[in-house]
């Protein structure tokens, strides 16, 4: 399967705007023959947007907005994976994540779990213990947004579910570039899956986002890696791949699960 991933600047409070960059950059990696786009986090809105705004943007899952990604993902038939606030049935506003396939099909929605510092706080309140994997084009697929992946769990958890891809929309800024050239790539090591991390670049009020957008291979190994400015990557991924580092390096197999998951006594 070929992935792109799409690196820019945030255009905060224009969801509008952001549909139509959206489709204009489904066109371009459907032409490059991508089956699958990754956006940054909250990119229906902007990240750093306050809570007021948060509130005042934040659709249903169903909503028009997603509507509309549905039109853009069947049009270009190519899936797509874009972060945006998600009002929720009982009324809270969540930091969510969807994936919408080539078909208009919506398989997974995530929301973040480990809210960052007091801007995400104030925005959003934290997803509860949802960790969906899911089929995509033969792949099994799991979500998890910015901060999340700084937790070696969540990345484990997924894949001890199965997943084989793990996706990551985010807003990572200066100075934690660490993560980036770093952490991102560590996490598809120790658990022998692909990994794309996609992060905004540019500045949207105080913060200035660091970029470095990557897909990485199941043995840390960088595929594409984005710099400090607009980009689009692309690269292909391989199954036979990951079934053959987990057979090599296999620390999923190997892992005393019950060491962790049982309560010292």
């Amino acid at each position: 399967m070929r992935i792109a991933l799409y690196q820019g600047s945030p255009q905060p409070l224009d969801v509008p705007g952001n549909l139509e960059r959206l489709q204009h950059q489904a066109q371009l990696a459907a032409a490059r023959g991508a089956e699958l786009l990754v956006c940054p986090e909250m990119f229906l809105s902007g990240y750093n947007i306050g809570s007021e705004a948060a509130a005042r943007l934040a659709e249903a899952e169903d909503g028009p907005s997603a509507m509309r990604v549905v039109e853009i993902a069947q049009a270009n038939r190519i899936a797509i994976v874009y972060g945006y606030p998600e009002l929720a049935d009982d009324g809270r506003v969540y930091n969510s994540v969807q994936l919408i396939d080539g078909h208009g099909r919506s398989l997974a929605n995530y929301r973040k779990t480990h809210l960052f510092g007091g801007l995400d706080r104030a925005m959003f309140s934290p997803g509860g213990n949802h960790f969906p994997v899911v089929e995509l084009n033969g792949w099994k697929v799991g979500m998890l947004i910015c901060y999340d992946i700084e937790f070696p769990e969540n990345a484990r958890r997924l894949a001890r579910d199965g997943a084989e891809l793990i996706l990551v929309p985010t807003a990572n800024m200066e100075p934690y570039d660490f993560i980036c050239q770093v952490t991102v790539r560590s996490r598809a090591h120790e658990n022998q899956c692909y990994l794309v991390y996609a992060n905004y670049c540019g500045a949207e009020g105080e913060i200035r986002y660091c970029g470095q957008s990557s897909i990485v291979g199941p043995d840390g190994s960088i595929l594409a890696m984005a710099g400090r400015d607009s980009a689009m990557l692309s690269a292909d991924i391989d199954l036979q791949r990951v079934h053959e580092g987990r057979a090599s390096t296999p620390y999923l197999q190997d892992l005393r699960a019950g060491l962790h998951d049982a309560p010292q006594g």
